[in-house]
């Protein structure tokens, strides 16, 4: 046995390597999709992931069955936590779930496939950089979107604004109505004290060229994680204002702050 074949062995368990194979995804014969997504990354990202999910977060996990077995849907989170965390474990909840399991594609920050090998990687494993165009053409192919309306508002507010909600866009709902994709709405409890802020170097930021430089420890810490995931919300087609779009969002918004409270009083502890 080479190298290669040995590590995939110890890390890659066969249920894991199974899970993975009948999450069947449209891959060409090279073994990646158009947007970088490959078989094998998958399931050593997922092996990896399942440590941090089961051992260092400790995620506890409800309603994942709202998420359709098929079909294209938006999964609409709450944003935090300076890294997305938020999103792998929400992608590790869908693709681990016993019955009918999916790999959602994850919608992440112009700057993360900015950094060399890191947005290679995240290619990989499922993750699309953020661009309505890119959201279209994954919920035209059936896929399951995760996309986090705050954006970086989100995930560079301070431990002082925790579990309050930025202003979410309407681009999702635009995209929700002309694809007649289902809205599964996800309260993230946790993510907010894994590297809790106390400020922003705004000027540095800029510098940089990156969306935030938080005044934070330099870990990430073992903050316990409540995922409540709510019942799919759908939206007719039919052309209305741009006020009325709104309202909807809005109703998206006011679902998951109830899934956010929800998770926060069933939270007993924060680690």
């Amino acid at each position: 046995m080479g190298l290669a074949s040995y590590l995939r062995s110890k890390l890659i368990p066969a249920e894991l390597d199974e899970q993975v194979n009948r999450i069947r995804k449209p891959i060409g014969t090279l073994g990646y999709d158009p947007w970088g997504y490959n078989n094998e990354a998958v399931k050593y990202g997922f092996s990896v992931a399942r440590q941090i999910y089961e051992k260092y977060f400790r995620v506890s996990a409800s309603g994942v069955d709202n998420v359709p077995a098929e079909g294209p849907v938006l999964i609409i989170a709450n944003h935090s936590g300076q890294l997305p965390i938020d999103g792998l474990l929400i992608g590790y909840t869908l693709a681990s779930r016993e019955k009918n399991p999916r790999i959602p594609r994850a919608m992440i920050e112009r700057f993360f496939p900015t950094v060399p090998w890191l947005g290679n990687l995240l290619n990989e494993i499922g993750a699309v950089l953020g661009d309505p165009v890119n959201c279209a053409k994954m919920l035209a192919n059936n896929e399951a979107v995760i996309v986090f309306p705050e954006g970086v508002r989100g995930s560079g507010k301070l431990y002082r604004d925790r579990y309050q909600l930025k202003r979410f866009g309407n681009g999702f709902m635009h995209l929700a109505m002309k694809y007649k994709a289902p809205i599964v709405p996800v309260g993230v409890v946790g993510c907010e004290e894994t590297i809790p802020a106390i400020a922003n170097i705004k000027p540095l930021a800029n510098a940089l060229g990156v969306p935030y430089v938080p005044v934070a420890l330099p870990v990430v810490l073992p903050a316990k994680v409540h995922l409540n995931f709510g019942e799919p919300m759908y939206f007719d087609d039919t052309e209305i204002p741009e006020e009325q779009v709104t309202e909807r969002v809005e109703a998206v918004k006011a679902e998951i702050s109830r899934l956010i409270d929800k998770g926060l009083s069933e939270r007993k502890r924060l680690f």
